[in-house]
C-alpha cells in the first residue's frame, strides 16, 4: 500500500462521520437571481471546471488568466475572458461582481498562496463581493476541539505538507479579514481530476468527515458544482467548508 493509501485508510479509520448535515451549508441551495461572477486562475483544473459549472447555470462569467489563447473554448461558450496576472489586478478590475472564485493553485513558490490571498485582501476592501477560495484539505479538524488537523496526523504524506502548510496560511489570513466576505472550500483528502460529475456530494464543516464508504473522495467536477453551490447560497459568509462525494 503506498503512502497516500495508507494515509487515506488511516484518516477514514481515525474519525467517523460528523453529525453536520449538507443542507446546513447549502446542498441544493435555491436558485436565486442570475449572478456576476469572476473566476481567477480559470484555465487551471478546478478553475475551468467552476467556470464551465457557473456558466450552465446561467450566470454571467468573467474568467481572469495569464494566457488568454488557452482559454478560447471558453470565449466561444460565452464567457468573458481578461488576460490579467492575479498580482496586477486592481480594485476596479473586481468591481461590479456578485461572487468573485479564487481557484490560484502552485505548487512550486508556496509562499505566493499567502501573498496572492494579501493582495486580493488589499485591492477587495470595501468590494461586497463574496470572495469564494479553492481551498485544501490539510486544514480540516480531526477533532471537536479543532486542535489537530489532518496534516498534522502521523500519516499525512511529507510530499503533500508544504502546499498544505501554505493553504493554511492562506486560510488563517483570510480568518483576519473582518471587512472581507470570504469563504475557503476545502476539497476532499483523495480529490480526482478526472472522474465524472456524479451529481451525489456533501457540503461539510469545518471538520474531517467521511461518506458511508469510509472514504473523503470526490471528483474536480463535482467539487465545481458544490462551488456553485455556495455561491449560489449568500448565508454562507466568513466561514471555512468543505466537500466530499457521497
Amino acid at each position: 500500500m503506498n503512502t497516500r493509501r495508507k494515509f487515506l485508510k488511516t484518516a477514514a479509520l481515525g474519525v467517523g462521520l460528523a453529525a453536520l448535515s449538507s443542507t446546513a451549508f447549502g446542498k441544493g441551495a435555491k436558485k436565486g437571481a442570475k449572478m456576476n461572477i469572476a473566476v481567477l486562475a480559470a484555465t487551471g483544473k478546478a478553475g475551468r471546471l467552476i467556470t464551465l459549472e457557473a456558466l450552465s447555470r446561467g450566470h454571467t462569467v468573467s474568467a481572469f488568466v495569464r494566457n488568454a489563447s488557452k482559454a478560447k473554448d471558453l470565449e466561444q461558450k460565452g464567457v468573458k475572458v481578461v488576460q490579467k496576472d492575479i498580482f496586477a489586478l486592481a480594485s476596479s478590475d473586481l468591481s461590479g461582481f456578485d461572487v468573485i472564485i479564487d481557484a490560484f493553485g502552485e505548487w512550486k513558490d508556496l509562499s505566493l498562496y499567502k501573498k496572492h490571498g494579501e493582495h486580493l485582501g488589499k485591492i477587495l476592501q470595501g468590494n461586497k463581493a463574496r470572495l469564494l477560495v479553492v481551498g485544501g484539505a490539510g486544514g480540516l479538524y480531526m477533532d471537536k476541539s479543532h486542535t489537530t488537523r489532518l496534516m498534522d496526523t502521523p500519516s499525512f504524506p511529507d510530499s503533500y505538507k508544504g502546499v498544505a502548510n501554505a493553504h493554511g496560511e492562506l486560510l488563517e489570513f483570510l480568518r483576519t479579514q473582518k471587512g472581507l466576505n470570504w469563504v475557503y472550500v476545502s476539497p476532499p483528502a483523495e480529490f480526482v481530476a478526472d472522474a465524472p460529475k456524479s451529481g451525489k456530494y456533501k457540503i461539510i464543516g469545518e471538520e474531517f468527515e467521511v461518506n458511508a464508504k469510509g472514504q473523503s473522495k470526490g471528483s474536480y467536477a463535482d467539487y465545481a458544482s458544490a462551488m456553485i453551490d455556495i455561491a449560489q447560497n449568500p448565508k454562507l459568509n466568513q466561514v471555512r467548508v468543505g466537500v466530499i462525494g457521497l
